[in-house]
């Protein structure tokens, strides 16, 4: 295609030259970006986008120079230890730009990175000048987010994954420094309910990765499927991987699809998966459910359980009343299985779930009642925390933490345990007061399965309303803790249940813009401005469209994303307010007594 010339460019008329098509070049006479001759017609001009990052930033300042072009001539500047991002960062742009972007040595016209030694954990300091753009960072993860502000300087047509005509790559003149509020920033993905193909979580972490989010929370056993392969344990898969229907909308209607339902990942596929997710920095924690929401396991090996009949893998949502039995033979199935998970999943923290665990089976289990006699314990609320510290010590000893939700509190936690306080944040504070991390996830405030707003049309609407707003409010370290007190909130997660999220496209309705305001709260300084997150999400939005995410739009959902066929079960704020207070007595009165002594 030629370049247009000065008779047909309203710029060149305007007496100034035009780069706007062809290949890039090093200068532009223009501060401004390049005229419209050199985008495509469905891509609007993009304002100099220093103030239009989003995770907000610590600090920005835009400068008044000329922008940096990427040309055939950049280079990208890296020492070994950043090879991955290197790599990274040139493998997310060669097939949009077409810029080979290869090794080179820091100077003009270089992207460099280097390590600094005052820096942070995952901190990063971006320097863009006319001349070139460099990156210093306190490690290859604030490296790898440098790179991922560097992408966003970009026009949001940077995040798409071929070319679409022919532009400049222009880079805004600024300064940042940034650093990540928390260190853990994560995204609770339940695939145990509906199963997601591996591609589609492979994407996720991409998606994950562009909030500078780096924790994806695994969920993947329940009562309604078992999601990994086991060796030496088949039929947990040849069984419990596949449910025979599903509910049709929320349980209380009593309808359903009939319609056979499952999937698993065999142990390649879940390398796979933390390996692409290592390349982009984020851990992915796996969650092998226990004693409780196991009906799946106890379907594919009846003796886990504690009846004296064959159980088919669970078709109703909800908490089934169906747990492991306390023998040491199931201990010793689930010491096997979570070996494995280790051998598989590196990261610090295995979580064993611990929640929703009825204990009427145990009451009625002469096997269970034996146990407490024999252990000395008081009830079978103890009886659970000694089957919890069992799999505490097993991880202990192979220098990996347990992470639980906050019921894991009752009956007295495992040395080294990290609560997830998804009952409220009373969880939290009871945890944090007695020593443990926490990891704050509130379901009132963070459960993105929840309706996102009171319009009718929203798709199969359960749960109270949780909106962009809310999620932009919420604060991860309750007040109630003292500063000391505090250091132990590790972070937050968003969690994404999936019994009513049965495709990747309701996910991304459901996830996204909710989970972008999310990762602000977890990244950037506290105190943000509400009406500044919106203006940055507008144009944040070009981005994830050209990423290809179908997220909610401000005006509501599009006709395809409802569900009218489909029944729900919106409540209000104040029935799941009252359902925490009702879940969390006993740990609210022992707060109120340490409180008053």
């Amino acid at each position: 295609m030629p370049a247009p010339s000065a008779s047909s460019c309203p710029r060149s008329r305007a007496g100034a030259p035009c780069y706007g098509v062809g290949r890039p070049r090093r200068k532009h006479s223009c501060p401004s970006p390049p005229c419209s001759q050199g985008r495509t017609a469905a891509d609007p001009p993009t304002p100099q986008g220093s103030d239009l990052l989003l995770p907000r930033p610590v600090h920005l300042t835009r400068d008044g120079a000329e922008p940096f072009v990427l040309t055939a001539d950049t280079v990208i500047a890296a020492p070994p230890e950043l090879s991955r991002v290197e790599g990274w960062l040139r493998g997310a742009l060669f097939p949009v730009t077409g810029l080979p972007l290869p090794p080179g040595e820091p100077g003009a016209g270089a992207i460099e990175f280097t390590l600094a030694a005052g820096l942070g954990p995952e901190s990063y300091s971006l320097a863009v000048r006319p001349d070139g753009v460099r990156v210093e960072a306190g490690d290859a993860a604030g490296a790898f987010y440098g790179a991922q502000t560097l992408r966003q300087l970009l026009p949001p047509a940077a995040f798409r994954s071929g070319a679409v005509g022919e532009r400049d790559w222009l880079l805004a003149p600024v300064t940042v420094e940034d650093r990540p509020r928390f260190r853990w920033r994560g995204c609770l993905i339940d695939v145990a309910r509906h199963f997601l193909p591996k591609p589609d979580l492979l994407r996720y972490i991409d998606l994950l990765a562009a909030h500078k989010l780096n924790v994806l929370h695994l969920h993947l056993t329940d009562d309604q499927g078992w999601r990994l392969e086991v060796t030496g344990h088949p039929k947990l898969t040849e069984i419990g991987a596949w449910r025979r229907e599903s509910p049709r909308g929320a349980r209380r209607h009593g309808l359903f699809d009939g319609r056979p339902h499952g999937g698993f990942y065999t142990q390649e596929d879940l390398r796979e998966i933390v390996s692409y997710a290592a390349d982009r920095f984020v851990t992915v924690v796996p969650e092998i459910e226990l004693p409780g929401h196991s009906q799946a396991a106890i379907a594919a090996y009846p003796e886990l359980g504690n009846l004296d009949e064959r159980l088919e893998v669970a078709t109703g949502w909800g908490v089934s009343p169906n747990v492991l039995n306390v023998e040491e033979a199931t201990l010793a199935f689930y010491r096997d299985v979570l070996d494995q998970v280790m051998e598989i999943f590196p990261g610090e923290y295995v979580c064993v779930g611990g929640d929703e665990c009825p204990k009427t089976q145990w009451r009625e289990s002469p096997s269970a009642q034996r146990r407490i006699r024999e252990l000395g314990l008081r009830d079978e609320e103890e009886l659970q925390s000694w089957f919890i510290h069992r799999f505490s010590d097993h991880l202990t000893a192979r220098g990996r933490r347990l992470l639980g939700w906050d019921e894991i509190i009752e009956g007295g936690l495992p040395p080294g345990a990290t609560v997830a306080s998804w009952r409220g944040t009373y969880g939290a504070v009871a945890a944090a007061r007695a020593g443990h991390d926490v990891i704050t996830c509130p379901f009132t405030q963070v459960y993105l399965d929840f309706r996102q707003s009171d319009r009718p049309d929203e798709p199969v609407p359960i749960g109270s309303v949780i909106s962009l707003r809310d999620v932009y409010a919420f604060e991860p370290v309750p007040p109630e803790l003292t500063e000391a007190e505090s250091g132990h909130v590790l972070g937050a997660q968003a969690n994404l249940w999936t019994e009513h999220i049965d495709s990747p496209r309701a996910l991304d309705y459901m996830a996204f813009p909710r989970l972008s305001a999310f990762a602000e709260v977890v990244w950037s300084p506290r105190g943000g401005d509400f009406d500044d997150l919106i203006a940055r999400l507008r144009h944040h939005e070009r981005r994830l469209a050209a990423l290809g995410v179908e997220y909610r739009k401000e005006t509501g959902p599009e006709p395809w994303q409802t569900r009218p066929d489909v029944k729900g079960w919106p409540r209000e704020r104040a029935e799941t307010e009252a359902e925490v207070a009702a879940w969390t007595r006993d740990i609210r009165r022992n707060l109120s007594g340490e409180r008053q002594a």
